[in-house]
């Protein structure tokens, strides 16, 4: 397992972060520029405001995340993440692991996965087909890297793209409906960003990825992640945040049904 201790994840403030105890509980004060950290919460989903089901984007400063099961780690009300934790990349068995998580919970909820990706190329869909019976739950994936197969797949808007870029927040809202409009899914998860080596700018560094999802009928959730490492590293690390997304979005559907 490759285990990275990147600069960028050292968190500065003074302050520690309070883990929610059940799902659905919220995460209070997630400090500025936490980066990373937020990946040790991978089921982990920014609200707009404490409480708030609306989506909205990532801040810098304090945040709220609904967070549940952590990292499969046992994280009680009252524990703290320390500021320079490593970051763990996950392995091929831990994302097929997580694949065949996710297919469980898409299949006992009845639901259709269709996968709108951008840096990961495929491997989303890759992932989760690798699972046997996946048929049953995935629709369909769609590899959209250019402007133009964003526009023509998924429907993104050209001023979208002129104005906010591929790796913005509303670039991957406008992904994930148009993967709902365009397939037969129920659910769907899009993910946009930049892997490198090159491509980063410094508004827009290297593993700088947004991932989104949403279900059929519903609002979208799009989530700013900041990864370290090499490409592979930061494709991994996309992949399985786009997975534990998807099963905490099922969660929470479950839980308030």
């Amino acid at each position: 397992r490759q285990v990275i201790h990147p600069g960028r994840f050292r968190c500065p403030a003074a302050e520690p972060v309070a883990i929610a105890e059940q799902p659905g509980e919220l995460v209070q004060r997630v400090p500025r520029r936490a980066g990373n950290l937020r990946h040790h919460l991978p089921q982990a989903l920014l609200s707009a405001a404490p409480g708030s089901r609306a989506a909205g984007p990532p801040v810098c400063g304090p945040v709220a995340f609904r967070a549940c099961n952590l990292h499969g780690v046992a994280l009680q009300r009252g524990n703290t993440i320390p500021g320079d934790m490593p970051m763990i990349v996950p392995t091929d068995a831990e994302l097929d692991a997580l694949s065949q998580a996710t297919g469980a919970r898409l299949l006992a909820a009845r639901q259709m996965l269709v996968t709108a990706e951008s840096c990961t190329g495929g491997w989303i869909a890759k992932a989760v087909t690798d699972v046997a019976g996946s048929s049953a739950w995935f629709d369909c994936g769609m590899a959209v890297y250019s402007y133009e197969a964003k526009q023509a797949m998924l429907g993104v808007n050209p001023h979208t793209l002129e104005i906010h870029g591929a790796v913005s927040r509303e670039c991957v809202v406008e992904m994930v409906s148009g993967a709902l409009v365009h397939s037969g899914a129920t659910i769907a998860v899009a993910v946009t960003g930049i892997a490198g080596p090159g491509g980063g700018t410094e508004d827009k560094p290297v593993g700088t990825v947004w991932v989104a999802w949403k279900r059929r009928g519903g609002y979208p959730r799009a989530e700013l992640c900041h990864f370290d490492g090499d490409r592979d590293a930061v494709r991994r690390q996309t992949v399985a945040a786009a997975l534990r997304g998807l099963e905490h979005q099922l969660a929470f559907a479950s839980a308030s049904s």
